[in-house]
């Protein structure tokens, strides 16, 4: 049934009932309400299929990106380095930096999201074809046998810094056109489009790729050769063909009661963001948002690595990801109903310390690793099914964390800049989870011992003896650190071994500075839960509330955010 249809009055609703009889007025309920969905994308079921689709693409390199950290671990790649590439994944999480460019700059005769979108998969198409002819060296393969290469991070890692920053810019343009190119009672299926879409795509590029690599299928050249040539012609089909409204605001539908964004210039956009900045609830927020995913990262940021590293094939790990996905989806539509109301960060806060004790579950899993190892190699099933329930009961606590702060930020978002308000808590959220993961990457590596051991050496001619003694002096200067030195170890009959394993004591370390920031993140997301809405806004902002005593409470409570006790 139509939404406007939920807001009649109760003498409409009388007139109604008056006029079907009283045993046939829940038959025929029921009756309506299941074609009613479908009514609704009248019109739209193509322009739906077309953001689903251009969310897969924005998916594919997103996807791609993920696989790398499998192959570079694969390859004995120092997490350092790793680090280093972890930086390619910043500026899909610092898109409104330039999001107000993409907004206001455009050619109105070709179409205002166009003008963006065209031009920017037509330059992922192009990367990627251009990238296809170079990555097989970059990630340290070749076709000569004899030839050690070593995977070029730095290259790599820029390489995925240009794939996320167009996609992260076709991701502004897309969503823009979404707003222009539904109806306007059917303009909340573009999030389901950008959440599927975008979910499918990176399980294209992760899942899929990884797996079909594993087995000798595909590489990773000809799979960004196939996309290239998919985003070039497909986006040619969307140049030519697909027409763009070009409405600077959507009209409601009579009855709907919705508060539209003001259509703001780059000047205007910006000195919205410098008003959100200036609020004095944002400092503690930004602080909160900055610091609360440290306690975690070490043990979800590299235990997938470090299990590559204890023997579990990468393509295994990659597949781990596909029931994550049915509980994602079934645990966010049930954790929704708790996030309705004036605390949804209560979900939040309760979830934190279950999240916690999954990182060690998880760190746990690592250190028993080598133990299930079978004597003709592999692992049992009952393996996979211990790492699949640890992941799973993971997820439901970082799921239950991400609906609840979502809905948190949409209650305390300004509505008159709504979209503007959600992507500068949504960058924070971002940027919190990113740097400790670089930081953690950085730092394993620098507590983390190993060597290379030697086999022992029987006893032979003396010619013999000399040369051996050449070999181990040169294997007991070799630190197992890289690429090089791991295969020079192995080239020489010894093997790396761990003198000392950084990883666990840097899990556990988190896990306590996690707990202890818990502390402060407790009493501080409650004070902010109890702040009123209107107190949150930038626009239009009554003046009279910020005059006399009130001016000296809320500066003594912005205070009071940064103590514990």
């Amino acid at each position: 049934m139509e939404k406007t249809e939920e807001k009649l009055t109760n003498e409409s609703i009388a007139i109604e009932k008056d006029s079907v009889p009283s045993n046939n007025n829940e038959p025929v309920e029921t009756k309506q309400e299941k074609p009613s969905m479908l009514k609704d994308l009248d019109g739209d079921k193509m322009h739906v299929l077309i953001l689903f689709f251009l969310y897969i693409l924005q998916g594919i390199p997103l996807g791609l990106k993920a696989s790398i950290p499998l192959i570079l671990t694969n390859r004995d790649v120092p997490y350092k380095e790793q680090a280093t590439y972890s930086i390619s994944s910043y500026p899909f999480s610092m898109k409104i930096l330039w999001a107000p460019i993409v907004d206001s700059l455009f050619i109105a005769r070709f179409g205002r999201r166009k003008s963006w979108l065209v031009p920017v998969q037509y330059l992922i198409g192009i990367v990627m074809l251009i990238s296809s002819q170079y990555v097989t060296r970059l990630i340290g393969d070749s076709d000569d046998p004899e030839e050690n290469l070593v995977p070029d991070v730095a290259s790599l890692t820029a390489m995925f810094f240009v794939f996320n920053f167009l996609a992260a810019t076709q991701d502004v343009a897309v969503d823009g056109w979404a707003l222009t190119m539904l109806k306007p009672k059917n303009v909340g299926y573009a999030s389901t489009c950008n959440s599927v879409g975008q979910t499918t795509g990176w399980c294209l590029g992760y899942i899929l790729y990884t797996t079909l690599d594993s087995y000798g299928v595909v590489t990773l050249s000809q799979f960004l050769l196939f996309w290239g040539i998919v985003f070039l012609i497909t986006t040619t089909g969307i140049a030519i063909f697909m027409k763009e409204k070009n409405t600077h605001a959507v009209t409601p539908e009579s009855g709907e009661d919705v508060t539209q964004e003001p259509d703001l210039g780059i000047i205007e956009t910006y000195k919205i963001l410098w008003k959100i900045i200036r609020h004095p609830l944002i400092p503690v927020t930004a602080l909160f948002l900055l610091t609360f995913g440290f306690g975690f990262s070490a043990a979800e940021d590299i235990t997938n690595l470090k299990l590559i590293e204890k023997g579990v094939p990468k393509e295994k790990i990659a597949m781990l990801a596909i029931p994550m996905i049915p509980v994602k989806i079934g645990f966010t539509l049930f954790i929704t109903r708790f996030t309705v109301g004036p605390r949804p960060m209560n979900v939040w806060l309760v979830s934190f310390p279950f999240r916690l004790f999954f990182c060690l579950a998880m760190t746990l899993l690592v250190y028993v690793t080598p133990m299930m190892i079978l004597e003709e190699g592999g692992f049992p099933t009952y393996y996979y099914v211990i790492i699949i329930a640890i992941f799973a009961l993971h997820r439901v606590a970082l799921y239950a964390m991400f609906v609840a702060i979502m809905a948190f930020f949409a209650r305390i978002s300004d509505p008159a800049i709504g979209g503007t308000y959600m992507t500068f808590l949504n960058t924070l959220t971002n940027l919190g989870n990113m740097w400790p993961a670089s930081f953690v990457l950085w730092f394993v590596d620098v507590i983390t011992y190993k060597d290379c051991i030697a086999k022992p050496i029987e006893e032979s001619s003396p010619l013999v003896f000399n040369q051996n003694s050449t070999l181990l002096s040169t294997l007991e200067d070799n630190q197992c650190y890289g690429t090089l030195e791991s295969k020079a170890c192995k080239e020489g009959g010894g093997s790396c071994s761990t003198l000392t394993e950084g990883y666990y004591s840097l899990s556990i370390a988190c896990v306590i500075i996690g707990s202890l920031w818990f502390v402060w993140g407790w009493r501080t997301m409650r004070r902010l839960q109890r702040v009123e809405v209107a107190e949150w806004r930038v626009v239009k902002k009554d003046e009279t509330e910020l005059r006399g005593d009130k001016d000296v409470i809320k500066e003594e409570e912005k205070f009071n955010f940064f103590y514990c006790f």
